[in-house]
């Protein structure tokens, strides 16, 4: 029976998410095998950087600019079989063309015994490769996100990994057997299936113990109407505090910071974080975007979740199944969050309720479950 000594795993950086799910899966490996050699590719920026900057910067402009016009594009892909096939074949037959030869090389170098893909678009190379006889190494797809997209879905992939059971039965419509398919979650930080005392980060932070907090976030990039959202919070009637996270998006702090000592309710505003598990510890909901691994966070911690303005794409999928679930509620726009928050506090069942479900949809310990599926791929 053969030793797993080397696995790589290939995301793409557009998009925080796929890249902690990366990196989730790593930490995972190496607490089973902390001596395990595990490589992160960054797949565009390591074979094209220049195709990895148009990629991105698209992928943002389109999100910030035009997202009605991501949204259509993602749905034609979900839909009719003629764009969703044909798009998709001519898609990877460019993404092939540009990238395969530097990934051959890497490959060859490298040797893996086994490759993880925690974004869409390497699966498809990846697939390709193995149909030419390139590639021999079982190939194992983490899909991040509470749907599927058929950009996730090829026949030479070895094992899939989802985020709920209820995601598996599409695979039978695009051909692939569910033995391949297991609902393990979506893979975050380990850190999560760990205990945080609360009372200890709200002290830090500076906290009121007997309020309810807000944890409001806008992902890795600080996207999406923050603003807004914590002057309607921090003026609202209901009594509570807010958990205010920017990410990378340094002038976002600069101007809330300017904006706090005119609210009515207090906050405190955050950078980039590393100790979000805590944050979320600290926390009594969330409010944000639905990006799933957010998400798939906030349901480890039990946050209810109340999702402003959803993306088009697949954050109106997440949208859809976590408040088909019920633990999340969509609003969509600033005035009817705080009406919203503001009604749930005056009757917090609704939230317990939301709390209770959230714990057990949760999956704290999905990157370790995937990984042991993963091992299991070359015995």
């Amino acid at each position: 029976m053969p030793e797993l000594e080397r696995v790589l795993i290939l995301s793409v950086s557009a998009g925080m998410g796929h890249l902690q799910a990366a990196l989730a899966m790593k930490k995972a490996f190496h607490e089973r095998r902390p001596d395990l050699e595990v490589t992160i590719l960054d797949t565009f920026r390591y074979i094209n950087p220049f195709l990895d900057k148009v990629l991105f910067g698209t992928y943002i402009e389109m999100l910030k600019i035009t997202p009605v016009v991501y949204g259509y594009l993602y749905h034609l892909a979900e839909k009719g079989q003629s764009f969703s096939e044909a798009g998709k074949e001519e898609f990877n037959r460019i993404l092939n063309r540009l990238a395969a030869p530097k990934l051959i090389r890497f490959l060859n170098e490298f040797q893996p015994q086994v490759i993880v893909c925690t974004h869409p678009f390497p699966v498809g190379i990846l697939a390709s490769l193995k149909q030419r006889g390139c590639l021999a190494s079982p190939v194992a797809a983490t899909l991040t996100d509470f749907t599927v997209h058929p950009f996730w879905i090829f026949s030479g992939v070895d094992l899939f990994t989802v985020a709920a059971p209820e995601l598996r039965p599409s695979f039978a419509e695009y051909g692939i057997r569910l033995d391949k398919v297991h609902a393990v979650g979506i893979p975050i930080n380990t850190c999560f299936a760990g205990s945080v005392e609360r009372s200890g980060v709200q002290n830090r932070l500076g906290l009121n113990p007997s309020l309810p907090t807000a944890l409001v976030v806008g992902g890795g990039l600080g996207m999406g109407p923050l603003a807004e959202i914590v002057k309607a919070l921090g003026n609202s009637p209901g009594k509570l505090q807010m958990i205010v996270v920017t990410g990378n998006n340094n002038s976002l702090k600069a101007k809330l910071e300017r904006m706090l000592p005119g609210l009515r309710n207090p906050a405190r505003v955050l950078g980039f974080v590393d100790n979000i598990h805590e944050l979320m510890a600290a926390s009594d909901f969330m409010v944000g975007k639905a990006g799933g691994l957010t998400c798939a966070e906030a349901l480890a911690s039990g946050l209810p979740i109340f999702i402003v303005d959803p993306l088009p794409g697949q954050e109106v999928r997440n949208t859809e199944f976590l408040t088909g679930q019920g633990v999340a509620l969509r609003v969509d726009n600033v005035r009817e969050l705080a009406r919203e928050v503001e009604e749930c506090l005056r009757g917090p069942e609704r939230l317990q309720t939301m709390a209770e479900r959230a714990r057990r949809l949760g999956k704290p310990l999905a990157a370790r479950d995937a990984v042991r599926l993963i091992e299991a791929l070359i015995n």
